[in-house]
């Protein structure tokens, strides 16, 4: 695990070929992100990651996983994270909402990745935090969830898939869906003329509550509940290695009962401590 003590500069994470990882103290807590490459495949790594720090007490917090049935999918992660980040530093700048900030900044994303006319897309799932306040923007099947220490959902994205969408409307089980036949299907990309903004609610976080963005190399090897059990208590470093673990043993172990799908595996957890009480 690398170790920064930077808080207030951008933090863009690819690991392309090797896995990467990065540790910092950013909007009153602390993050950890983590992605490698599928075990399986010598191309390299379509996701990639962003910590971005907006203002004192306020931080963004991305992951995008380019698109791997469709060329170029590396590229239009990067070009759309890239282009993100650059938008949310001029809007810092000029001192704009963070909302407002956001999804003028997926906005310009999308655009960019029309603008590489090479047909790629990639997912994108974005978390701010502002002081105690926390709200996500999905576009794709990367996914967040926002769990209290005794294991409370207190949100979690939905993924704009055809099994994403009827574990949300209550035809399907979380689990079922990991074995479903169209489990890989994605309905909504950036690099998409008809891409849509998923805009979450606000939702308070309270001290020791733990955020998880995660691509679907997490997402679809692990079940929701382990997930849980295994992040939301404990140090965040312990966390990472015990959840990233279990999904790399699934994805090389195929097991009855037990979901089993290669891909490339990212994912940022943060956690404010008590030490953050007043702030």
């Amino acid at each position: 695990m690398s170790q920064s003590d930077v808080s207030d500069a951008p933090i863009i994470l690819d690991g392309a070929v090797e896995p990467a990882s990065v540790e910092v103290s950013v909007a009153g807590g602390e993050a950890i992100a983590y992605t490698c490459r599928d075990p399986y495949k010598d191309s390299e790594n379509e996701d990639t990651l962003a910590i971005l720090p907006y203002g004192p007490g306020a931080a963004v917090l991305v992951v995008a996983d380019g698109a791997g049935g469709l060329p170029a999918g590396k590229r239009a992660s990067m070009t759309a994270v890239n282009t993100l980040a650059e938008s949310l530093q001029v809007a810092m700048d000029n001192t704009m909402l963070l909302r407002t900030a956001i999804l003028n900044g997926i906005e310009a994303a999308n655009n960019a990745v029309l603008g590489l006319a090479n047909g790629s897309a990639t997912t994108m799932t974005v978390i701010t935090l502002e002081g105690r306040l926390v709200r996500s923007y999905q576009v794709g099947d990367s996914e967040a969830i926002v769990i209290g220490q005794r294991g409370v959902v207190k949100l979690q994205t939905t993924a704009h898939s055809p099994t994403g969408f009827a574990v949300e409307a209550g035809f399907l089980d979380e689990r079922a869906a990991l074995h479903h036949k169209d489990r890989h299907l994605v309905s909504n990309f950036i690099g998409s003329s008809d891409m849509r903004i998923d805009v979450g609610a606000a939702v308070d976080l309270d001290l020791r509550d733990t955020i998880l963005l995660a691509s679907d190399g997490l997402m679809d090897n692990v079940h929701v509940d382990e997930m849980i059990e295994l992040v939301r208590k404990g140090p965040l470093a312990d966390a990472v290695q015990n959840v990233v673990g279990l999904a790399n043993q699934r994805m090389q172990n195929v097991k009855d009962g037990q979901p089993s799908k290669p891909d490339d595996l990212s994912l940022i957890l943060f956690r404010k401590p008590e030490s953050s009480k007043n702030q």
